[in-house]
């Protein structure tokens, strides 16, 4: 028990310094009100949602509302740097409008997933663990504020530029892969609703040609956001960067393909069809799938 408490005390350090250090560094020519940078309120904020959600949910030993708070997360820090910053342009007002759809879009898709399937498999042991739960809402604040770094960026920082080249390309960009992920989403939520795909995984649509579509729509998103940032960074802001990457390495390293690639072998991992999907699919990119 000593040792999971100090671990998870670790960790929470850990994360703490990280938020920390992406705060200050967003912050770099940030706006200010009342004496405090924008964007470290927002980074804040990011956290203390989590946190309080967390109090109720703890309580209860429930997921249910994990990945609903993490899209009104999402919304309450953008709308809040709105709120703040004093003034805003043609940039801000689409980067808002992007993390708003995309936010809200997701939050409504987890919850009715997770009310339909009624619990989430990640949580079941970290959800009996207080320690660990709590750093679970932590992390997702941290998800939040990194994720939203170049978003947050754009909207705080006191550097107006007309919305040009790199403006219109990351918001086409954003578009290619929000379209991707709802596609992606909806084809997979349809495949499991009908009776006759019960124990079968999906090969069909998008996921004929990745075997997760919906996470590289999810990259693709966030660095259309980044290009669309990218004039009006300087300094430290550069820092804000990390948003893309984190992104990735975080669906392709940490909780997204590596889980349900461990699953999807448990399930299938006999099933010679199963072999030549992974044979032939490719892991990511949408591409046209090998002969067979």
């Amino acid at each position: 028990m000593e040792n999971s408490v100090s671990k998870s005390l670790s960790i929470l350090l850990v994360i703490i310094f990280i938020a920390s250090a992406v705060a200050l560094a967003g912050s770099h020519n940030s706006a200010i009100y009342r004496g405090v940078p924008v964007f470290a309120s927002c980074a804040f904020v990011a956290f203390l949602i989590n946190w309080l959600v967390y109090i109720p949910s703890n309580l209860k030993q429930t997921e249910k509302y994990y990945d609903l708070t993490g899209s009104i997360t999402y919304l309450s820090v953008t709308w809040l740097a709105v709120a703040l910053s004093g003034s805003t342009d043609t940039r801000s007002i689409l980067a808002t409008a992007m993390v708003s759809v995309w936010a809200a879009r997701l939050g409504t898709f987890l919850f009715i997933r997770i009310s339909q399937d009624g619990h989430d498999d990640r949580f079941d042991e970290i959800k009996i663990r207080p320690f660990r739960f709590f750093n679970a809402w932590t992390i997702q604040g941290l998800w939040v504020l990194l994720t939203a770094a170049c978003a947050l960026a754009i909207i705080t920082s006191n550097e107006k530029q007309p919305l040009e080249l790199f403006g219109y390309i990351g918001a086409v960009i954003w578009l290619i892969g929000f379209l991707l992920e709802v596609v992606a989403d909806r084809q997979k939520r349809t495949f499991r609703r009908d009776s006759a795909n019960q124990g079968r995984f999906i090969n069909v649509g998008l996921w004929s040609w990745s075997r997760h579509p919906n996470y590289f729509g999810e990259m693709t998103i966030w660095f259309g956001m980044a290009v669309m940032a990218l004039p009006i960074l300087n300094g430290w802001q550069y820092v804000c960067l990390i948003s893309p990457i984190f992104v990735y390495l975080l669906l392709t390293k940490v909780s997204g393909i590596p889980l349900l690639q461990k699953k999807g072998l448990q399930k299938w991992g006999d099933d010679p069809a199963y072999q030549a999907y992974l044979a032939n699919t490719s892991l990511l990119v949408p591409l046209p799938p090998k002969k067979r």
